[in-house]
């Protein structure tokens, strides 16, 4: 690793990953990630309701979803790093300890899909409304969580002497700090390209646009999803060919790079083929009759098309 001296300005980053209060550890990873599941649930309540769900229904379907999803999120990272894990002189234990960071997010969207699934399923809202509705939230999140790895100090390029530069730490995560040298000064490994900020903030302004589309566009059902999957894709596939930490290659590419690639593509040809149909919708659940001959809504049964 090529460590330029230190340039005139540079972007900080903490010497803590973790704090300690009595015998709870707090990891910063783990909250930023809260912090992205909560400004996404939040968001993807309204624009459900917006469909036709009820409020807080949101609620129902994330908790199948959230548990999945870190799971997925976990194993693929695991997966696709293996020797972090189970090559010699590793500990395969720390494969279980998520709070030190390593979470894929194609693992966690495919099995977070899956219980997103079960829950829609169990309460009776339409899968692609869901999926519509998650689709800016997810990219929220996914700004906001990128910061943890900023908490850290990963996901960098080559080294830099640009303003915005990134300063990074030799982080011994067990101990929630940075490694420290003889002298008692923490052990700084050099100045890098942010990739862990440019992702974040291009994953901030995709919601963005997002958004804007399916306000003023309303695509067809699953169309915004599929666009999601495009724009977080196009933006994460030149980020991992910034990217100069070690990873699993194929050919001379990042693993994660073919990846992008692939979904980039499925994503852009679903999103084309979804467009022109009509926006989601949850549909109306059925209760008995009232006194009017009116149905009264009650979490019953639901529209036979609910998914």
């Amino acid at each position: 690793m090529n460590i330029l001296a230190e340039p005139s300005s540079y972007f900080p980053s903490p010497t803590i990953s973790a704090v300690q209060l009595g015998p709870v550890s707090i990891n910063f990873y783990a909250l930023c990630i809260l912090a992205g599941i909560i400004v996404a649930c939040w968001l993807t309540d309204r624009r459900l309701t917006q469909r036709g769900g009820q409020p807080g229904q949101v609620l129902d379907v994330v908790l199948w979803a959230i548990p999945f999803g870190i799971i997925g999120g976990r194993l693929y990272h695991v997966i696709t790093d293996y020797q972090l894990y189970f090559a010699p002189g590793r500990d395969p234990w720390d494969a279980l300890r998520i709070w030190n960071g390593g979470l894929g997010i194609w693992g966690a969207i495919a099995l977070g899909a899956l219980g997103a699934y079960i829950g829609c399923r169990r309460n009776g809202v339409r899968f692609s409304a869901f999926a519509d509705s998650v689709a800016p939230g997810l990219l929220i999140a996914q700004g906001i969580g990128r910061w943890g790895n900023w908490f850290n100090n990963e996901l960098y390029g080559d080294p830099s002497t640009l303003p915005w530069a990134v300063q990074i730490y030799q982080m011994d995560l067990s101990a929630g700090r940075a490694a420290l040298d003889t002298a008692g000064n923490p052990i700084v490994l050099g100045y890098f390209e942010p990739t862990f900020l440019y992702e974040s903030l291009w994953s901030l302004a995709a919601a963005g646009v997002l958004l804007l589309i399916d306000r003023r566009f309303k695509p067809g059902a699953g169309a915004v999803f599929a666009l999601y999957v495009a724009f977080y894709t196009a933006g994460r596939f030149f980020f991992e060919l910034m990217r100069s930490d070690y990873a699993n290659t194929i050919l001379g590419l990042r693993v994660n790079t073919w990846v992008s690639g692939i979904l980039l593509i499925a994503g852009t040809v679903t999103f084309l083929a979804l467009r022109s149909r009509p926006p989601s919708t949850v549909p109306r659940v059925h209760g008995p009759e009232n006194e009017n001959g009116g149905s009264i809504p009650h979490a019953g049964t639901v529209d036979k098309d609910t998914l």
